[in-house]
């Protein structure tokens, strides 16, 4: 009796142990502190791995040529989903007492406190898309589509109706993981967007102007790969096609001939608004590491060099004495970054970043960031003539960097962009380098502060009266202004100083 007693223990610690064991390693999911209402991090995404092969489908007839892509519309659109948002905004009417963004209750105020009667709530709705990453409800998105959103649902193929939850942002590659409480999903398959060559059939697949024309199907070509300086987003290397897409296909995928997920639509090229044959999306592999960060980590985790780069053009290589324009040169190295610890200077010239030939800055700033923190980078630079080679360890992005950033990207609700003044900015514009100025680097045309008279180049001296110092004051000050308020400016521009007032 004793015996099987012992027996019986010894067969439920084995069995307590194997419980545990599969808990440790099965992607169980917990609560951490995130950017959205809850981050939910998991050890493996559950991402789809049945390839389809539709690639080797034999092209007999135009009845062939229609099916291929018929078959291939068809595997990846039960993917899509339409995303809606909605965002409740506080709105005040102007009266006649509003004069320099001063009311008549900012001077009087009103009984107890009370919220002014001019202020008025209402709810603005949003709409993109997005695609099925996990058959458990992870969905990629642009973080445009649901940048700050109070509540987010999504549409499936089928027609469901789900909440769906912020997992994290990504501004600076425009990318965003929200997730469903839901199984069975289909997700696709994410294909090798490295392998991608121009002339290559896509399409597109999204909600198009409104719901009524979800996961729309448009067809094209890989236009072009690598294309940066765009002004969309910190880290680009769009893939260019021809595809149709439209306001509302943010966030919804481009695919391949095999069905396969190979880029996130992110935006258009447009002097109407609409549709000329110009649509932009982040590659698959770039939008893969954001995403398994994302889930995995609830952040994403940047490389550190420390330096501000720019592409050589002819002018500059004949005034550094160069055979030829190529690599990259170094402006500012930043105080106390590995950089900086490492010796390198202003006025270096990279060649070659990890035993590969540098080509261009925007490439090499990517790469940098795709890095891990930690990891070693190999550089060959070029230093009065001289060749030197630098073994730098990266360090983590810091937070700072990434909060003036986002200075720039919040300032679009206000229809201009903006970001502190930088010692490139200023040579860009033909500028003083000033300490904590900001200046403006695009304003949208439609907007008030076009119509204002607000331009690119223009450095903003105060905000509402209040003279800008820092980029986190200013910062500050923005966050406070709501939909409606007026905006009172004081910008200096060619030497002369002018104010513009205009309502956000």
């Amino acid at each position: 009796m004793k015996k099987k007693k012992s027996m019986l223990k010894y067969l439920l610690l084995v069995f307590a142990g194997i419980l545990v064991g599969g808990l440790v390693f099965a992607n169980v999911e917990f609560s951490i502190p995130g950017q959205g209402k809850v981050a939910i991090v998991k050890n493996n995404p559950n991402y789809a791995n049945a390839k389809n092969n539709f690639e080797n489908y034999p092209i007999h007839s135009l009845r062939d040529f229609n099916e291929a892509f018929v078959q291939i519309a068809e595997s990846a659109t039960p993917s899509v989903v339409t995303v809606f948002t909605e965002k409740t905004v506080s709105r005040r009417l102007i009266s006649p007492f509003d004069f320099f963004g001063r009311s008549f209750d900012d001077f009087f105020g009103t009984p107890g406190g009370a919220r002014s009667p001019n202020e008025r709530k209402e709810v603005r709705h949003g709409l993109g898309s997005g695609v099925i990453v996990t058959d458990d409800g992870y969905i990629l998105t642009n973080n445009h589509v649901i940048e700050n959103a109070d509540a987010i649902y999504i549409r499936t193929s089928d027609n469901k109706k789900i909440d769906a939850t912020i997992i994290g942002k990504d501004p600076k590659t425009d990318l965003a993981v929200i997730k469903v409480n839901a199984r069975g999903l289909k997700p696709i398959m994410i294909g090798n967007s490295d392998n991608l060559r121009v002339g290559e059939w896509v399409i597109a697949i999204g909600s198009p102007l409104g719901e009524n024309l979800a996961r729309t199907v448009t067809q094209g070509i890989v236009s072009a790969i690598g294309r940066a300086n765009v002004g969309l987003a910190d880290y680009e290397d769009f893939i260019q096609t021809d595809a149709a897409i439209n306001p509302g296909n943010s966030g919804g995928p481009l695919v391949n001939i095999n069905g396969e997920l190979v880029g996130i639509n992110t935006a258009i090229a447009s002097r109407t608004g609409g549709f000329e044959g110009i649509g932009f999306a982040v590659p698959s592999n770039m939008a893969q590491q954001v995403l398994t960060a994302l889930i995995t980590k609830g952040k994403v985790s940047r490389g550190y060099l420390g330096i501000s780069i720019q592409d050589i053009d002819e002018n500059i290589a004949k005034g550094l004495q160069l055979p030829k324009a190529e690599g990259v040169i170094v402006g500012t190295v930043v105080a106390g970054s590995p950089a900086a610890r490492s010796g390198m200077k202003t006025g270096d010239i990279i060649t070659e970043f990890n035993d590969k030939k540098v080509t261009g800055s925007a490439e090499l700033r990517n790469t940098i960031a795709a890095m891990q923190p930690g990891s070693t980078a190999r550089l060959r630079i070029l230093r009065d003539g001289q060749i030197r080679m630098y073994a730098v360890k990266l360090e983590e992005q810091p937070l700072q960097e990434v909060a003036s950033r986002e200075v720039a990207r919040s300032s679009e609700v206000l229809g201009f962009r903006s970001q502190e003044l930088t010692p490139e900015l200023a040579r860009q514009y033909q500028l003083k380098e000033a300490s904590g100025k900001m200046i403006v680097t695009g304003v949208d045309q439609s907007s008030n502060a076009f119509r204002a008279g607000l331009r690119a180049g223009d450095v903003i001296v105060s905000v509402n009266k209040q003279p800008i110092t820092t980029s986190a004051q200013y910062s500050e000050i923005l966050s406070k202004v709501k939909s409606g308020d007026l905006l009172f400016l004081l910008v200096e521009r060619g030497g002369n100083k002018l104010y513009l007032a205009f309502n956000v």
